[in-house]
């Protein structure tokens, strides 16, 4: 099984990057993980130009969004992770999805979308650092989730499960039970 891990943090050892490396250690032995570090990449904003849905391929110069495109083209599965910033995922993550649309779906003829991963698995973790229960009330991760169903939705991964964490400002730690839940996120993105 191979699973691609996008990191849409810009911090390296931030909560969002310890979330995912707690998904991957919940995974069984002999997954293959492929990383992605959103903010180290080299990508250019997608232009609109739409020649991708007839092309299949992005007619942007060669960068990073074109490897990442091909790695989740091959992947069984998917893990993100983004910081919540103004309701959303990031916007290094954001314009990495905007570039990849040709990877995930396909037009029909008359427009319809055609998911092209029907059947794979996504798991996603967020952060904010609004305080419980206000980030529960404002729905601070679940405007990162949101985003990134519509995607999921779009491309056809499941989503089997979430973790959003709130207060990070004055919490900066994971607590065992986050630990916990991250780890049973890897195990059940991983399940037959």
């Amino acid at each position: 099984m191979k699973v691609v891990v996008l990191n849409g943090s810009p911090r390296r050892s931030g909560l969002v990057s310890r979330m995912l490396d707690e998904v991957i250690a919940g995974m069984p032995e002999g997954v293959e993980v492929e990383r992605f570090f959103v903010h180290d990449l080299t990508v250019r904003p997608c232009c609109g130009c739409m020649k991708c849905r007839s092309l299949h391929r992005c007619v942007l110069a060669e960068d990073d969004a074109h490897r990442v495109a091909e790695a989740l083209r091959g992947a069984d599965a998917q893990v993100v992770g983004s910081p919540c910033y103004w309701g959303g995922m990031s916007g290094e993550l954001k314009v990495l999805f905007d570039r990849m649309v040709y990877a995930l779906m396909e037009d029909r003829e008359g427009g319809l979308p055609v998911p092209l991963h029907k059947g794979k698995r996504a798991v996603m973790v967020a952060t904010c650092n609004t305080a419980w229960p206000f980030s529960v009330w404002f729905h601070q991760t679940s405007g990162v989730f949101r985003s990134l169903r519509e995607i999921f939705r779009w491309s056809g991964f499941r989503v089997v499960g979430t973790l959003g964490k709130g207060g990070c400002r004055k919490h900066p730690e994971l607590t065992a039970r986050e630990v916990s839940k991250c780890r049973r996120l890897g195990g059940k993105l991983c399940r037959a």
